[in-house]
């Protein structure tokens, strides 16, 4: 599917899409700080904490917007953060979806981090990146046509980042927020990530799509990550749940990447007519080195084009956090080793 299919109208002063830009003189202060601080695994809190302090630098009103993004309902549901500090030097991408070897600074995982713990709390789940905290995206050889974030010759389903759970829910305790940091752009320009919200979504679905969507008639495919890990590759299913739900001014979006089973010949329909408005309205952005992406996980769905992956050491790299924003609502997952990390 081309890139081409997805470009909306240009909707840059819509209510759904934001954009910061910070000062260069903010950039290189927090750059220098960030650039000074130790790998932020040894200690999760401490580093968080650190980081609350770095980024206090940011100007009021910047702050005051990204503050906002993670607390009211009707702010955007994606922001377009630029001109963030970068690495001075960068080792080869990692091959196999790890962190990358021989890392010399920590400034890209400040500024992921840092923006986390402006909206929320970052989380582990120990079957998507074993547990850890900063997740790097990158294509691995073998995974190139899954549904994942290994992924690169497919188009990536319009999707939100859900976790399968036993309740049979895996729309409770996913991430309510995602930080994607841009540590090596796509050397093409192909790897474009779109965006739709639910609200401009459900503006173009007729209400008898919008009716049959809002009923539990699908079930979700659990994430490929569990899958894989978990269940032998097998298929692992939801409980029949609604694709869209809540106030119809504030609606709640969930796809899964995986898989999407309609109960009925009237869901299959209507969730054709939501793929379809998913393109119709989705914002695009290709994210270069310096740039970052806020993304409400509840608020909308995400995508990713196809892009050629040459598995190098120069291929597109991501770094991403899980965010929460309270912990206390997902403590009957919690590890016994690590306070941020679930099952």
């Amino acid at each position: 599917m081309s890139t081409e299919i997805l470009q909306a109208a240009d909707r840059r002063t819509a209510p759904t899409f934001g954009e910061l830009v910070l000062p260069d003189a903010v950039r290189d202060a927090i750059g220098a700080e960030l650039a000074l601080l130790p790998d932020p695994v040894a200690d999760i809190d401490r580093a968080m904490t650190r980081y609350h302090r770095v980024f206090a630098a940011l100007p009021l009103e910047l702050l005051q917007q990204v503050l906002d993004f993670g607390r009211h309902i009707d702010t955007p549901g994606v922001v377009f953060v630029h001109n963030l500090p970068v690495d001075e030097t960068l080792p080869p991408t990692p091959a196999d979806g790890g962190p990358g070897r021989g890392k010399r600074g920590f400034v890209a995982e400040g500024v992921l981090l840092g923006l986390a713990g402006l909206i929320g709390e970052p989380i582990g789940v120990l079957t998507e990146k074993d547990g850890r905290i900063v997740h790097d995206v990158v294509p691995v050889r073998g995974g190139e046509r899954t549904q994942t974030n290994q992924g690169s010759a497919v188009f990536l389903n319009f999707h939100s980042d859900i976790t399968y759970d036993s309740t049979g829910r895996y729309d409770i305790a996913n991430p309510d927020f995602l930080v994607l940091n841009c540590l090596r752009g796509d050397r093409s320009g192909a790897a474009a990530t779109h965006y739709a919200d639910a609200r401009d979504i459900c503006g173009q679905l007729p209400e008898q799509a919008l009716e049959v969507l809002r009923s539990p008639l699908f079930r979700l495919d659990a994430p490929g990550s569990y899958t894989r890990s978990a269940a032998g590759g097998g298929q692992v299913l939801s409980d029949p749940v609604p694709i869209i739900s809540g106030a119809a001014e504030y609606p709640e979006i969930t796809i899964s990447a995986n898989g999407v089973h309609p109960l009925t010949r009237g869901a299959v329909t209507a969730f054709g007519q939501l793929q379809d408005a998913c393109r119709a309205v989705a914002h695009t952005v290709c994210l270069e080195p310096g740039q970052a992406l806020l993304i409400n996980n509840r608020k909308g769905v995400h995508a990713r084009s196809e892009f050629v992956a040459r598995h190098d050491g120069r291929d597109r790299w991501l770094q991403r956090a899980y965010v929460r924003r309270s912990l206390w609502n997902i403590r009957y997952r919690v590890t016994p080793a690590d306070r941020r990390v679930h099952y």
